[in-house]
């Protein structure tokens, strides 16, 4: 009797404790994704349209995607960020044979030129979306607890050797630049805040910068080559990837200010805009509403990015921060990526635009890197009772 009084005790003081944390959410980063969700809803039915609304696959797991994605933001907030700090080697091993998954005969499966999704019969997978968090956690629990080697060149040179083996797996094995990119970013950003001794940083950015000819002649696929040489010649439509970007612009430029209007995109209507309900989704928000609707998505985004920058300033300790401006430098870099691609701006990678592109693995990734910012965020101010 006495062992289930204190049972339900401590349960109430713990349904208490987690009451007053959700005090500190913050409400307008909660509602964004359900603003995006929106969106995304729309755009896709737009791009599905056939004179009439339907209800498509792609739909369907969209909304299946932002549902789960909802409910595991509130069971991640549920467990506190800091237990996983000791446990950092746990998610860069996961992280490693996650990725590796794909190369598992009957299960891995090749799309889009990179062998990096998982067939389960009824849904795909694709495990690097996964393992950008794991990777973010793992890393910033490295930094933490390794804060010596941000100082010397030889430190420098190990957490090199940490990061290469996702890299290599994701750019030369599973032949995915776009992907390789994000994590180069979230690396290079975590590092800089993590604490690096400056100049010693500039020296060793520069020299990778300088060595990524050696990059492009000997780890590159000749798939990843095009890419590239194609975003260095525009005007070469003979170049894979160039009269699609040629035809985004076109759609971009043909929405004018106020749009063509929903449902009324030409371009998208032809299907002359490729892989418009994901890598092109851009276009044909631009195209149908215009200047106008495509300056408030981005301002929507530049929000959604203050504020999570905001909760990474002020997170009570390192190992909070640096996963905070991990996830950061994950989303600033796929939505700058996304949408400079529609415009000639960047080279053309898989990268979707977070919450809204088409992919339920990517909603669903991009829903619990959100969760593990609020999780952050509300237990970063002190809880008094």
């Amino acid at each position: 009797m006495l062992k289930s009084i204190v049972c339900q005790g401590v349960r109430g003081s713990r349904v208490k404790y987690f009451k007053e944390l959700l005090k500190n959410i913050d409400p307008v980063l909660l509602a964004l994704p359900l603003v995006f969700a929106a969106i995304s809803m729309v755009i896709l039915e737009s791009t599905a349209w056939t004179g009439e609304l339907v209800f498509t696959r792609t739909i369907k797991v969209q909304l299946a995607a932002f549902a789960i994605g909802l409910v595991l933001i509130f069971l991640i907030m549920l467990f506190d960020y800091k237990s996983a700090e000791n446990k950092h080697w746990v998610f860069y091993v996961f992280s490693i044979l996650f990725l590796l998954a794909v190369f598992i005969p009957g299960i891995g499966s090749e799309q889009y030129g990179a062998r990096a999704w998982l067939d389960f019969g009824v849904i795909y997978l694709q495990p690097v979306e996964v393992v950008k968090l794991t990777f973010i956690i793992a890393f910033a629990g490295f930094l933490n607890s390794r804060q010596d080697l941000l100082h010397s060149l030889s430190g420098l040179l190990l957490i090199g050797l940490y990061i290469a083996p996702v890299l290599g797996i994701v750019i030369i094995l599973q032949n995915d630049l776009g992907n390789a990119l994000v994590f180069v970013v979230v690396a290079f950003v975590m590092i800089f805040v993590a604490g690096v001794d400056g100049k010693l940083y500039a020296k060793v950015t520069g020299a990778g910068i300088a060595a990524m000819p050696l990059l492009y002649f000997f780890a590159m696929s000749e798939h990843q080559k095009q890419r590239i040489d194609a975003f260095l010649h525009p005007q070469d439509m003979s170049l894979p990837g160039n009269y699609q970007i040629w035809q985004s612009k076109v759609a971009i430029g043909s929405g004018g200010f106020f749009g063509k209007g929903l449902f009324q995109g030409t371009q998208k209507e032809l299907k002359w805009v490729p892989v418009r309900d994901s890598d092109f989704v851009f276009s044909v928000i631009v195209e149908e509403f215009g200047f106008l609707g495509g300056g408030v998505v981005i301002a929507l985004y530049g929000l959604f990015l203050c504020r999570i920058f905001k909760i990474a300033r002020n997170a009570k300790e390192r190992f909070g921060s640096l996963i905070v401006f991990g996830i950061f430098a994950m989303f600033l870099f796929q939505i700058f990526e996304n949408i400079g691609m529609t415009m000639g701006l960047m080279p053309v990678t898989g990268i979707t635009l977070p919450f809204i592109s088409a992919g339920g693995s990517s909603v669903v990734t991009n829903m619990i890197a959100l969760g593990i910012v609020l999780n952050i965020c509300i237990r970063s101010k002190v809880i008094n009772f």
